[in-house]
């Protein structure tokens, strides 16, 4: 979507950390935004910091009709909906087999099923009025290698990487582009999210427990990684400036290239496994 100014912009988690970085970044390009967050007092302070280019409504992301209706809000505000932005998400780890499946219904229904709710909520009213649009999905570094104290959040965020490499190819001939944000570490509270999950801490899995990077180990390492992250004012200037260029993938951290490459690797190794296995290679279909 090369032009963004005089767009309507539709933002999950928009009160806080990167959701609210990229409504401003937006806005200073003159698009109009509406903030969604389930944080009531955070959405009000974060819509009267930006002005009246900006409304907003809350919103659960987990609940399909809770995003219908922040949907409605959005067109009832601005007539229409050109880009959405769907970026709301909270991190949980712990070690397999000690993750209830309470805490993993919690992180899937917010984390996969939150970005399937926006795409399928607003990619009709994309299409209806006919201008184009774009859509970006909020994964992680983590949507691309695994970690094997990060089960939950590394399967929510990989599966978000795959679906958005679907909708992309799909969307593509209809003007519509798709992007995936991968970022590494962002300063955001994502490591508090386990506040506000409706019963309390998860019990038997701390929040982003074990490291997503190379080089940590624990939970305070995490903590500190994203004490110290990027500015997520740095990021959302390249997010924006990738949705105009229409880029399928957002990255953010340089450092982190070598893990991905290392991933690939791997994978090229095992296939080349399997086609040498003469066995395989005699029955199968092209």
């Amino acid at each position: 979507m090369r032009e963004i100014e005089d767009r309507i912009a539709f933002v999950t988690g928009g009160a806080s950390g990167i959701g609210l970085a990229v409504a401003k970044a937006l806005v200073n390009r003159g698009a109009r935004v509406m903030l969604a967050d389930i944080d009531a007092d955070a959405l009000a302070l974060a819509k009267a910091e930006i002005g009246q280019a900006a409304e907003g409504v809350v919103c659960d992301v987990a609940s399909a009709q809770s995003v219908e209706e922040a949907a409605q809000a959005t067109i009832d505000a601005f007539g229409k909906v050109h880009m959405v932005f769907n970026n709301a998400g909270v991190g949980l780890g712990g070690k397999p087999g000690e993750v209830s499946l309470k805490d993993w219904r919690w992180i899937v229904d917010i984390n996969l099923m939150g970005v399937v709710h926006g795409v399928e909520t607003f990619l009709p009213l994309i299409r209806g009025h006919g201008e184009g649009g774009h859509i970006v999905n909020t994964a992680s570094m983590a949507g691309h290698w695994a970690n094997p104290m990060m089960g939950p959040y590394c399967a929510t965020k990989f599966a978000v990487v795959g679906y958005s490499e679907c909708l992309r190819q799909a969307l593509a001939p209809e003007g519509i582009g798709v992007s995936v944000l991968c970022p590494g570490w962002v300063k955001t509270a994502i490591t508090d999210s386990g506040k506000r999950r409706p019963s309390g801490p998860p019990a038997g899995a701390s929040v982003l427990s074990g490291a997503e990077a190379v080089g940590g180990n624990d939970s305070s390492t995490v903590t500190d990684l994203i004490a110290h992250g990027m500015p997520p004012e740095v990021l959302a200037d390249w997010v924006t400036q990738c949705v105009q260029d229409n880029r399928l993938y957002i990255f953010s951290h340089a450092v982190m290239e070598p893990v991905i490459g290392m991933r690939h690797q791997a994978i090229k190794a095992d296939y080349a496994a399997a086609i040498a296995n003469e066995s395989l290679t005699k029955n199968q279909t092209s």
